[in-house]
């Protein structure tokens, strides 16, 4: 019972000071359980992807671990000085080698899945037990009620974890990212642990206890202190390991890992073997320049085929790949790039190899770029302002990190709002032969915020998901579950316009349009036939408030 007698513990200061101290640990152990927590959260839903599911995963299981872990230390509060230090250095070292352990597990075993699981076990298992051991330190120190005692407890608890909370994305990850920022949260947990064992309840620890739990925390504070130097390497080994030996720039741009590999031949953009250029964004393909010509002009052309081209709106292309097919045209006037961070920009404006391939469209002085959600921007957009003629939606596909929002019939019906009555829009929906529901929900989607549409299924992808490495990277959000040997040989877009008639898939006479590299009019005909086989009828929109992708 919790009121069973507890023999007062002799301290080092007065009782009130002592009491403060174990309150300040709890302040800081919340701080570095949530921060192993969002860490965790964060880094599945780069590597994973579909950071709903992570986040649900995670923090059910973690849940569910503290309870086993809050009985499990009911066995440890006869001696709850030892057995709260052993806790917080295994906490330290568990969380604070979380991030690399998973990390490792996606680079070298593609199993981030499993290890993210065990890691919220383990983890909340050692969050669970602290609880009770301080629940009955701080009773030592000062015999009080229980309930005040839980109250000074959850008080000091909560207050950590909104610091944790805080810290994490405003503090750790921007300025020492997720690898370090969890190693040096590891440091901090075990110091705070060792304080309240080592110094505060020094007196209640025998002399093997204490010098075993001053090797302890020092192994544990060392381990962490040598991971964070070995971070570095590590990263460049784990590269290596997913994208084979020819990674030419690696950089960390607005919390997401940015790698290109290969080079293409000079005056090339279409090459192979050691000189095919991959651009992965953590750890999935983006771009090739095996195939990439041909999945932007499908993208970009048939939108420009008939009606005006004056202004024009490009949701992601931060590559600027398919702004060089859109600035092919002369009468294109000017053109929004509208991106979410800017780091792919930057890459592509400063990169001599994406430069070569993008033809410097960023210098051109009709593209003018706009760091921003695009929700909130287009929901914001003054209602006099002169609408597109074009919208180009380039994002990933429906099962990116922001398919909730940015594949819904709210955001269309923006999108519809921005169009021009002669206007057109053309979306990339993710590949009709792997996720034929969330494609054909797309075009479910786009028809219910008003848009007639033409759906069409372009073959003759070659890139896959391959990595010059030995097992396959993950595919970019909407190119299916990531299983490895799926590989899709198709994309699939959405041309929608407003009205009742669905606009034509063609691509506009030579004098108009520039040259094409890779698509022609016979290979869009087949692009609709094959839809039109593929179609999925009956299906719902997906709403903000009930979304449907990948049901």
């Amino acid at each position: 019972m919790i009121d069973q007698y507890v023999p007062s513990a002799r301290l080092p200061v007065p009782a009130a000071v002592g009491r403060a101290v174990v309150l300040v640990c709890v302040f800081v152990c919340a701080a570095c359980g949530l921060v192993y927590e969002l860490e965790l959260v964060a880094l599945a839903a780069s590597l994973i992807g579909d950071p709903v599911t992570q986040a649900s995963v995670v923090l059910a299981v973690m849940v569910f671990a503290m309870g086993v872990g809050s009985l499990l230390a009911k066995r440890l509060r006869c001696r709850a000085a030892v057995g709260f230090g052993l806790v917080e250095g295994l906490l330290a070292l568990v969380g604070g080698g979380s991030a690399m352990a998973l990390y490792a597990s996606f680079a070298w075993f593609g199993a981030p899945r499993a290890t993210l699981v065990a890691l919220a076990v383990a983890i909340g298992v050692l969050i669970g037990a602290e609880m009770p051991l301080l629940m009955t330190l701080i009773q030592r120190i000062r015999r009080q009620d229980p309930g005040g005692a839980v109250a000074d407890l959850f008080a000091a608890d909560y207050v950590g974890a909104l610091v944790g909370g805080l810290a994490f994305p405003f503090l750790l990850l921007p300025f020492f990212g997720q690898l370090t920022g969890a190693l040096l949260t590891g440091v901090v947990n075990a110091v705070a642990g060792g304080v309240v064992v080592l110094w505060l309840f020094r007196y209640d620890l025998g002399r093997r206890a204490r010098c075993g739990l001053l090797v302890v925390n020092g192994a544990v504070c060392a381990l962490l202190a040598l991971a964070a130097q070995l971070v570095s390497p590590f990263e460049h080994a784990a590269r290596q390991a997913l994208y084979g030996a020819d990674v030419r720039v690696s950089v960390d741009a607005d919390g997401r890992q940015l790698v290109l590999t290969g080079q293409p031949l000079p005056g090339s953009r279409r090459s192979g073997g050691e000189h095919l250029l991959r651009f992965f964004v953590d750890g999935r393909l983006r771009v090739s320049s095996a195939d990439e010509e041909r999945y932007h002009e499908a993208l970009v052309h048939p939108a420009f085929a008939s009606g005006p081209r004056g202004r024009v709106l490009l949701l992601g292309g931060g590559d600027g790949l398919a702004l060089r097919e859109i600035l092919g045209y002369r009468q294109v006037r000017s053109v929004t790039v509208l991106v979410q961070e800017p780091g792919v920009v930057d890459l592509a404006r400063t990169d001599p190899v994406l430069t070569r391939m993008n033809g410097r469209a960023f210098a051109d002085p009709r593209v003018r770029v706009v760091t921003a959600d695009a929700f909130h921007r287009l929901r914001t957009r003054d209602p006099g302002a002169r609408p597109y003629d074009v919208i180009l939606s380039g994002l990933p596909g429906p099962q990116g990190p922001d398919a909730r929002r940015l594949y819904s019939q709210e955001f269309y019906g923006l999108l519809a709002r921005a169009l021009a009555p002669t206007g057109r829009l053309a979306v990339h929906g993710g590949p009709p032969d792997l996720s034929p529901r969330d494609f054909w929900t797309v075009e479910a989607t786009l028809r219910a915020a008003g848009l007639a549409t033409t759906p069409y299924a372009l073959g003759g992808r070659v890139s896959g998901h391959a990595t010059a490495s030995a097992r396959p990277a993950l595919p970019f959000p909407g190119d299916g579950d990531g299983e490895p040997g799926r590989v899709s040989d198709q994309w699939g877009f959405v041309l929608a316009a407003p009205g009742n008639t669905p606009p034509a898939v063609r691509t506009a006479p030579p004098p108009v349009r520039p040259a094409l590299s890779a698509l022609t009019g016979r290979s869009l005909s087949s692009a609709v036939s094959r839809a039109g086989a593929q179609r999925m009828a009956g299906l719902p929109s997906s709403t903000l408030m009930h979304p449907r992708y990948d049901e």
